[in-house]
């Protein structure tokens, strides 16, 4: 009995640590003196319970995000930019809920692989519970669509799981420290928005939006 105690010990502290320097993370925010803007440049992060994705304008990345490299070109026409970041190997793989494998999902947290930025072209979106809309200073879309650009790389595209989105190779090492989450986290610390200083989980980014 000691020994499985030990065992679940073992396994569950771990988490809970994880958990609880997400939460401290999370809760100490930069850019706290920062005042939204009256006018600006709208942007919108969304949240899947897992993940988070920055929805930018589109006109930003036309020479990067192109038409072509989508299944159905005609999206390319849309508005915005839904784009993610995260370990090759897991997002190539994981379209659904379903297809979490717990092999990829442990390869990814402990560092092992690539990585890619996920772009599908949108309509402009709905803010809800689960899409913020935030309003950017001209100079604060500049400093995120630099941070953004900044982490494409060469490499070929892949296209994605339908007819509007694509995969391009990503510059940056996926792992537990440095989620998808902690990506979105950090560019809008970039940016100047109030964020916490370590996000590794989406509840971390949505915090202050």
């Amino acid at each position: 009995m000691r020994v499985l105690v030990r065992l679940i010990g073992s396994l569950v502290l771990p988490v809970v640590l994880y958990l609880a320097a997400a939460a401290l993370g999370a809760g100490l925010a930069t850019n706290s003196g920062r005042a939204p803007p009256a006018t600006g440049v709208r942007i919108y992060v969304a949240d899947n319970g897992a993940h988070t994705d920055l929805i930018l304008p589109a006109a930003a990345f036309r020479d990067i995000a192109r038409p072509e490299h989508l299944a159905d070109p005609r999206y390319g026409a849309e508005p915005y930019l839904a784009i993610g970041w995260g370990n090759r190997d897991f997002y190539l793989h994981t379209a659904r809920w379903r297809d979490i494998n717990l092999w990829r999902t442990a390869k990814a947290m402990a560092g092992a692989g690539s990585t890619v930025l996920h772009v599908e072209h949108v309509p402009e979106p709905r803010a809800d519970g689960s899409v913020r809309a935030v309003l950017l200073r001209p100079e604060e879309y500049r400093r995120l669509v630099a941070y953004v650009r900044g982490t494409f790389a060469a490499g070929p595209v892949v296209r994605g799981y339908g007819t509007r989105d694509v995969f391009y190779s990503a510059k940056g090492g996926y792992s537990a420290l440095r989620t998808c989450n902690e990506w979105t986290g950090g560019g809008l610390r970039e940016a100047g928005v109030r964020m916490g200083i370590w996000t590794p989980l989406p509840w971390g980014v949505m915090l202050w939006l």
